[in-house]
């Protein structure tokens, strides 16, 4: 496909990247809400609170574990090459996970489907670097950016409508025809690219990253899910993440042709947008995650009710997303960026002090707040780090966001959670404790009840009448323990303020594109 063609089928490929996009994301919301269905041995596949856990965690640990190889090979190799393999191997894992016999065969599909998507993700942004102009480039990531919030609210909602008239393996069908789709439009609108001159392959940094990033991320995921940073194998993959991936930073530093120029980091756009979206990821994802518990556990909804209620947060990523760009063209980044947090820490705050009968149209509105906010400052921050390198190293640049940005996420659900567990089981004990003593409850079934409000109401399920008593503690609890997760998340949404007020540039410098478009050989 030649560059003028190319030009004309931009937005052709723009709405192809969002159908890539759409399948990757929405897929990862719609196992949220089929947790409970998946957990039944007759309904689903008979998995083990554990299990279930590493369903999904099987598809982070992949996914960001190759992020950032895959970013660099597909500078290398031709992005649309690897989109198009990515693609298929989401496809076949999606089909293989539909058809799970077991929980195991559940997981190694999941871990398949990670690796179709960390081929996908990053290739979406450099492709958009690519074939969009600078001029053109902030809406289009806009557009980009918003298409997330439309994954979210198709994610959950059309999970809680398959599984109400399907069977839970429906949620991975689902993404079958997307695939199709995506491949069928793909060699028509997207051209092939990568990096003019890549020179030698920095094999030892690719094959560093791997090992760095699984050791880190598993160990974080780990730590999140026993709720301890000091059993043996947690501080074990923690150190060993961190030291590999040292040894990562000092080697590309060393390197003639690096797979990430640190140097990029001495620009601020770059080394201030990765911080903002490092605190901003981290301090949404426990919240954001754990809602899902609040809405089903708490208030008691059904999964497409559950679904449905994300809705606002998606229209709001929808609207401010495409207008963030000119936003900061009239105001600048740190203005915009600013205001986004200050809005991102009023939820954070409400959520502090949420109850159970909170209305929910009130919650709904910080929810709108909330992800508006992040999709105003999510937007310049994605355009000034792949604007901030040449357009060779897009792919790169793509990774290392999508990576911190999925870093922050695991930290977040785990940190989070692991004070949101820790605090439930301190407060929930002394009342299963007495309620176990009163039904003559063996220690083996009412210790495993604490551990979490869905193990504890599963308890009172099983006493009947009796187990009332439990219902009101445990929720309350639970409703206890998020807000000082929202405390927590106040304080990390703050100092992300300090980090833009006082390091983010206040008008925006696009030099690192200089090239913009024509910088990719282009092939049919």
């Amino acid at each position: 496909m030649d560059r003028q063609t190319a030009h004309r089928r931009r937005w052709g490929a723009l709405v192809v990247l969002i159908i890539c996009l759409l399948v990757l994301v929405a897929d990862n919301t719609i196992l949220n809400v089929a947790l409970r269905v998946l957990s039944d041995p007759e309904m689903g596949v008979g998995a083990s609170q554990a299990q279930l856990a590493w369903a999904i965690n099987s598809y982070t640990l992949v996914f960001a574990g190759l992020l950032f190889t895959f970013g660099v090979l597909g500078d290398r190799w031709g992005r649309r090459r690897l989109l198009t393999t990515g693609l298929l191997v989401f496809g076949t894992a999606s089909a293989l996970s539909a058809y799970a016999q077991s929980p195991e065969q559940l997981i190694v599909a999941r871990a398949f489907m990670g690796l179709g998507a960390a081929m996908v993700m990053p290739q979406t942004l450099s492709i958009i670097t690519d074939v969009f102009p600078p001029d053109e480039r902030p809406r289009a990531i806009g557009v980009w950016a918003g298409a997330v919030g439309l994954a979210l609210a198709i994610g959950p909602t059309a999970g809680g409508l398959l599984l109400e008239h399907f069977w839970w393996g429906s949620i991975f069908l689902i993404n079958v025809p997307f695939v199709l789709v995506g491949l069928s439009l793909i060699f028509v609108f997207i051209p092939e690219s990568r990096e003019e001159n890549p020179g030698r392959l920095d094999l030892v940094g690719v094959l560093l990253s791997v090992p760095g990033l699984v050791s880190l991320i598993y160990g974080v995921i780990t730590a999140g899910e026993r709720s301890s940073l000091t059993d043996p194998d947690v501080v074990v993959a923690l150190l060993v993440g961190l030291g590999v991936l040292t040894l990562f930073v000092v080697h590309e530093s060393r390197v003639e042709n690096p797979s990430l120029d640190v140097r990029f980091f001495r620009n601020p756009r770059f080394s201030v947008s990765i911080a903002v979206i490092l605190l901003l990821f981290f301090s949404m994802a426990g919240i954001i995650f754990f809602m899902s518990f609040y809405w089903q556990s708490v208030r008691e909804f059904s999964p497409l009710v559950a679904g449905l209620l994300v809705l606002p947060s998606a229209v709001a990523q929808m609207i401010f997303a495409p207008l963030s760009p000119t936003l900061v063209r009239r105001v600048g980044p740190r203005a915009v960026a600013a205001g986004g947090i200050v809005a991102v820490c009023c939820s954070f705050a409400f959520f502090a002090v949420i109850q159970q009968e909170t209305p929910v149209p009130l919650v709904l509105v910080f929810f709108f707040v909330q992800a508006g906010a992040m999709a105003s400052v999510l937007t310049p921050a994605t355009d000034a780090i792949v604007s901030s390198v040449p357009p060779g190293k897009a792919g790169a640049a793509s990774a290392v966001q999508n990576t911190a940005r999925q870093i922050a996420t695991a930290m977040g659900v785990a940190v989070l959670g692991a004070v949101i567990s820790f605090h439930y089981r301190s407060a929930i004990s002394p009342v299963l404790t007495r309620v176990a003593e009163e039904e003559d409850v063996p220690v083996e079934r009412s210790r495993p009840a604490g551990e979490s409000i869905e193990a504890t109401m599963a308890l009172a399920r099983e006493l009947g009448g009796s187990g009332q008593a439990l219902i009101a503690p445990a929720k309350e609890a639970f409703v206890s323990g998020m807000h000082l997760a929202a405390l927590i998340s106040l304080a990390f949404g703050l100092l992300g303020l300090v980090v833009v007020l006082v390091w983010m540039p206040r008008t925006s410098d696009r030099h690192g594109s200089a090239g913009g478009r024509g910088s990719g050989t282009h092939a049919q």
